[in-house]
């Protein structure tokens, strides 16, 4: 018995997601009260962040910024402000700018081409943006729509990674899309059927909609698909100062020109001071994953009179308002760990 043709019979595939979505869609902010710009600003917010994380953040920006009128008139500082701990802050000058933009444009864009001219608008992005907002009929390919059209097809190419396999899929996510009542619809149900249901590791086959066109569930290899290539970890070290003098904390300013932290305030790397880590303490240490790359950074505990150096990159920063400067997200954690390990250690009973 082989699965049906799912490019053939893709009317009967929508009806089957549809009415699955219909009853299953979780109530999320962004479908439970939608507009243009709560779909653009969730669009952004969801990029490489993960739903529950998001929530919190979409509920206070909204506060602050419920247009694009509101969002167009505040400063950079304020926005990334708003913004941090989500991560990738790119995404929040890139939003800024497209408020802006989006608030000059005459006429308004509406197609996903036209979507895509404003600043920080790629192919997913805006085909979500045309097809939720402007029921245009074009899909929308993120990692899990490629997890659910590699295995519905038992596509066993060997991707180089998921972008290359969404333009490789993109005329099938397309044919799968055609005709469908509410274009809108059918992207978040595929998007969420496979955040829900078509998952990565351990996929629930009983509970899908879509499971009699699914040909790896029947050769009962679908949590094996997609393939993407091995990609090398590339092991990185970086060894950070803290160093505090006169209830200031020594932080390190991003030039704004930097690719991922404009602006941003870390910890000192060790270079700007010239540690000498083999006397000074080791307070912490974290390893993070960042694509392909696996870095761990040490933060060693300096004396306060360490000499620092004149650079337009350090800073001297109020330990009681640090909430006022916008740290980098795994920054703002530590720094706030060991403040509060420091304050047990010195009130047990706190």
């Amino acid at each position: 018995m082989s699965a049906p043709d799912v490019i053939r019979n893709h009317r009967a595939f929508q009806a089957a997601l549809g009415r699955w979505y219909e009853q299953n869609h979780r109530k999320l902010p962004w479908r439970t009260q939608p507009s243009l710009y709560r779909t653009v600003v969730s669009e952004f917010m969801l990029q490489q962040t993960q739903v529950n994380t998001v929530l919190p953040y979409f509920d206070a920006w909204m506060k602050q910024f419920p247009d694009f009128e509101a969002l167009a008139a505040a400063d950079e500082d304020t926005v990334v402000k708003a913004w941090e701990g989500l991560g990738y802050y790119r995404r929040a000058r890139n939003l800024l700018a497209l408020a802006r933009a989006y608030v000059d444009a005459d006429p308004k864009p509406v197609t996903a081409s036209e979507w895509q001219a404003l600043p920080g608008v790629g192919p997913y992005t805006a085909a979500a943006i045309a097809s939720i907002s402007h029921h245009e009929e074009i899909a929308v390919i993120d990692g899990n729509v490629v997890r659910i059209l590699t295995r519905i097809l038992d596509d066993r190419t060997a991707y180089k990674d998921a972008s290359q396999a969404a333009r490789q899929l993109v005329g099938q996510a397309n044919q799968l899309i055609k005709g469908a009542s509410s274009p809108g619809d059918h992207n978040q149900a595929m998007m969420e059927l496979g955040a829900t249901v078509c998952t990565r590791g351990n996929p629930l086959c009983p509970l899908c909609p879509v499971q009699a066109y699914c040909r790896s569930h029947l050769t009962g290899e679908a949590e094996l698909l997609p393939i993407f290539a091995k990609r090398n970890t590339v092991y990185r070290q970086i060894n950070r100062c803290w160093l505090e003098r006169d209830g200031k904390l020594l932080l390190q300013k991003a030039p704004s020109d930097s690719a991922r932290l404009a602006g941003m305030h870390e910890l000192p790397e060790g270079r700007l001071l010239k540690c000498d880590y083999d006397k000074a303490p080791l307070i912490l240490s974290k390893k993070r994953g960042i694509a392909n790359e696996l870095i761990e950074e040490r933060i060693y505990a300096l004396a306060g009179d360490t000499p620092v150096p004149d650079s337009p990159h350090l800073l001297w920063a109020d330990i009681d308002e640090l909430d006022q400067l916008t740290l980098s997200g795994p920054h703002r954690r530590w720094v706030s760990e060991i403040l509060g390990t420091r304050k047990q250690e010195l009130f047990p009973g706190a």
